[in-house]
């Protein structure tokens, strides 16, 4: 399928044909199994469930039923995923549901989307970096971040930058580390989660109890439980879009991306299954309910299950988890905001692309810094203030992920009654999943509000999630409405509804697709990042010299 097409003049995009214009960014790079990766990498799987898992056991009513409360988190993930899928299908657009939103429902709804995926990148890559810098520490058995704020601030400091150097440096570097990160900490959760299980079956250790189908079941808990849980729940699997955010740079653009976000909360699905079981059954729910414990139930249990060499392997898995997923938040990040300046909604300059390197430039490096700045204050205020960021997050998340969903309805919305399989999978699934992640969000607000459940933290009457998370997303509102005049390229004429709305072209899912092998990299990689042009066949002819890239817009 074909990788790019011509512009509307003043439009900002062509229309969804299952291409895209070219932004500047290296085609073809990175393969299916590099989408898969960055994906599930992105999720951080040992580093949410360290930090999660314990929490979600607390809450009043889970009792045994964390992994149930996983596999309930996982139904809006895996719907909106498809729904992804299928956008990504008609549009491959590095700037996914910021375009589609677009696309679908105009300038206003699309800028929101975009800006709501800033918005949750930037709270939690402050968590994201001191963990990674506290479990750096950790190895060396040093308890510096632990005791003094400004080590563990430094620490952070150091990863934000390394990590936004290496998404500088190339998408193929970015690709081969992700793997190496990636395989480690699946190998060490599995071998946990085998360890724990074998020895409960086999030794009986003390409080330990053996797993049974009860666990699995969310219809044995409250709904109010549930929910109050699955806000939680939400945040273990939230990253896994990342995968598709590098479609312009992926070979097979239009079908990869998409199937390795579907594909990537199934293997997510598995681990934290096999993982929270293992960590419940070893000890029983009580020891990672304990407050002691919740924290990080993975370094609370990986001693007694792997020994004290085996936990040092553990904390390398958390750290590398940690360390991914700071990179992998990066990614996307720059490459949305590269999108929202190459269609005119955000300045010129953002969308400058390395003319070696082929990555977004001011973008990456602007979020890198810009993340920095965000975690001084909020790791040097107090830790509570950190976790706060982190649970707000889910606000904005729920709302892009939401709004995709119904995207790809409304979107599609021509061609779902076409058939079954079309209105299961592109449609009704979708949808569904939209109007949960909006449901869980409302709820959230709600729950959040109210000072019991936020520490106590309440200034100007709002609670600090709050302030986060909703204020956060109406900053958002305030500076759109600030820069439409200037941006009506993109925006239109008209100050609400100026651009038109889109639907899918007809018959488009039923193009055949031509999916590429699964392989790490794409068929124009090589080692130094350098542009190279595709194999031509017979009769053998020089390759003709890559043309300089131009910035967005020329």
């Amino acid at each position: 399928m074909a990788t790019e097409s011509a512009a509307i003049a003043g439009a900002g995009s062509a229309p969804a044909s299952g291409s895209v214009e070219s932004k500047g960014l290296k085609r073809n790079a990175i393969g299916y199994v590099s989408n898969v990766v960055i994906s599930t990498a992105s999720v951080a799987p040992a580093y949410s469930l360290a930090a999660t898992l314990g929490f979600i056991a607390l809450d009043e009513g889970v009792g045994t039923h964390a992994p149930a409360v996983l596999l309930a988190s996982f139904v809006p993930m895996l719907l909106v995923s498809l729904g992804y899928r299928y956008l990504n299908r008609a549009d491959p657009d590095a700037g996914t549901s910021f375009a589609w939103t677009t696309r679908a429902f105009g300038p206003t709804a699309g800028w929101m989307n975009g800006w709501a995926i800033f918005l949750a990148d930037v709270l939690v890559m402050a968590s994201l970096g001191l963990i990674a810098s506290i479990y750096t520490y950790k190895l060396f058995d040093w308890h510096w971040a632990e005791t003094h704020a400004g080590m563990g601030l430094l620490g952070c400091v150091l990863w934000i930058l390394l990590m936004t150097w290496i998404c500088h440096r190339g998408i193929e570097l970015s690709a081969r580390i992700q793997q190496m990160l990636l395989t480690y900490e699946f190998v060490m959760l599995m071998v946990f989660a085998i360890v724990a299980l074998v020895t409960v079956y086999a030794n009986h250790p003390s409080h330990s109890v053996e797993p049974a189908a009860s666990w699995f079941n969310p219809f044995d808990m409250r709904f109010h439980d549930l929910i109050v849980a699955m806000l939680l729940g939400i945040f273990i699997y939230w990253g896994w879009d990342s995968g598709v955010s590098v479609n312009e740079e992926s070979e097979d653009s239009a079908e990869g991306p998409g199937r390795a976000a579907v594909v990537s909360t199934l293997l997510l699905l598995f681990i934290y299954l096999l993982v929270s079981t293992g960590a419940q059954a070893f000890h029983g729910p009580g020891f990672i309910a304990n407050e002691e414990n919740a924290e990080d139930v993975l370094n609370a249990l990986g001693q007694g299950v792997l020994g004290s060499v085996g936990v040092k392997f553990l904390i390398v898995c958390v750290l590398t988890s940690a360390a991914a997923s700071t990179q992998t938040t990066i990614l996307p990040t720059a490459r949305t905001t590269l999108s929202m300046a190459h269609w005119g909604a955000l300045p010129k300059a953002i969308g400058n692309i390395h003319p070696r390197f082929l990555t977004p430039t001011v973008s990456t490096w602007g979020f890198g810094l810009l993340s920095i700045a965000v975690a001084v204050p909020l790791i040097l205020i107090s830790s509570t203030v950190l976790e706060l960021a982190v649970v707000a997050l889910g606000f904005p998340v729920c709302f892009y992920y939401g709004t995709a969903g119904l995207a790809c309805t409304w979107f599609y919305r021509n061609e779902v009654f076409r058939s079954a399989k079309k209105f299961l999978l592109v449609g009704l699934a979708p949808f569904v999943g939209g109007l949960m992640f909006y449901g869980i969000g409302g709820y959230a607000i709600y729950y959040y509000g109210k000072a019991a459940n936020s520490e106590g933290k309440i200034y100007a009457g709002l609670t600090l999630p709050i302030w986060f998370g909703c204020i956060g997303m109406a900053v958002g509102v305030v500076v759109m409405m600030l820069i439409r005049p200037r941006y009506k390229r993109y925006f239109g004429e008209k100050y609400l509804f100026g651009r038109k709305t889109e639907t899918a072209p007809a018959g488009i899912l039923d193009v055949p697709v031509e999916r590429a092998p699964a392989h790490l990299f794409g068929p124009d990689h090589i080692g130094h990042g350098e542009p190279v042009p595709a194999p031509v066949e017979a009769p053998p002819q020089a390759p003709e010299e890559a043309p300089p890239p131009q910035a967005p817009g020329d």
